[in-house]
């Protein structure tokens, strides 16, 4: 594992294999470390794809169990993930690369390809998260009596205020949809994506399949994928294919 700093940034990340870039963003929300790659993904990507991608993985900047810290930008909270993910690629000397995210990797992916789409080869988007019209403020109440109640502890700097503007400006002013894409541009956009749905609160079938019904290259896997858990071989079979068939572009 190893350290990136970019100004008062520091990014804790880690990386193996060779070949075509494949970026892993973990699962977990605001609290998305690597170690969530071996503890509570379906998957491992490190295990299954480091035969043939170099993958590359990081925990998210101020996840309270991870290594990574920085500023809380609350004025544009998912830019400034956006910026690590690509500086860390930056760091690393890596232009294109490929994507796969659980979670709230989701959101990352779409705003991913928006800010860069020339970089991104293809993206899965594994179990991703999305806006429900009927439990709208769920991301933002839940990750402040979580993760927000966590990092006060760890960072006494830091306030309730700014967590407030934090979530609301990254959960509420433009909570709808995948939150950091319209559906103009996921209709218009033109980077392979494959999309594994899933149905809970957080991660709501309909919107994975909303996504997927108007990207004009969009593939999705089998629904459920996860359980019963002999299915999960299959969807990496899925992914692999989809990787193998877009890498090259």
């Amino acid at each position: 594992m190893s350290i990136f700093e970019r100004g008062p940034v520091r990014i804790h990340y880690e990386e193996a294999g060779a070949g075509v870039p494949l970026l892993v963003i973990p699962g977990g929300g605001l609290n998305s470390v690597l170690a969530n790659l071996t503890r509570t993904a379906p998957f491992n990507p490190f295990d299954e794809f480091n035969d043939e991608y170099r993958c590359v993985a990081a925990d998210l900047r101020n996840a309270p169990e991870g290594q990574s810290t920085g500023p809380i930008e609350a004025d544009r909270p998912w830019d400034s993930y956006t910026d690590d993910h690509l500086a860390l690629m930056d760091h690393l000397g890596i232009d294109k690369f490929m994507v796969m995210g659980f979670c709230i990797g989701g959101p990352f992916i779409w705003n991913l390809i928006r800010r860069s789409p020339d970089r991104v080869i293809a993206a899965v988007l594994a179990q991703p998260v999305g806006s429900r019209p009927e439990i709208r403020d769920l991301f933002y109440e839940s990750n402040l009596k979580t993760w927000a109640q966590v990092l006060m502890k760890q960072r006494p700097d830091l306030t309730t205020d700014v967590f407030d503007k934090f979530l609301t400006r990254m959960f509420r002013t433009d909570a709808d949809f995948v939150f950091t894409a319209t559906r103009d541009f996921v209709r218009a956009c033109e980077t392979p994506v494959l999309i594994l749905p899933d149905d809970i609160p957080a991660h709501p079938y309909s919107v994975a399949m909303e996504s997927a019904m108007l990207a004009p290259k969009s593939e999705v896997s089998m629904y459920p994928w996860k359980e019963p858990k002999e299915r999960i071989p299959l969807a990496v079979r899925q992914i692999r294919s989809f990787m193998k068939a877009h890498r090259d572009r």
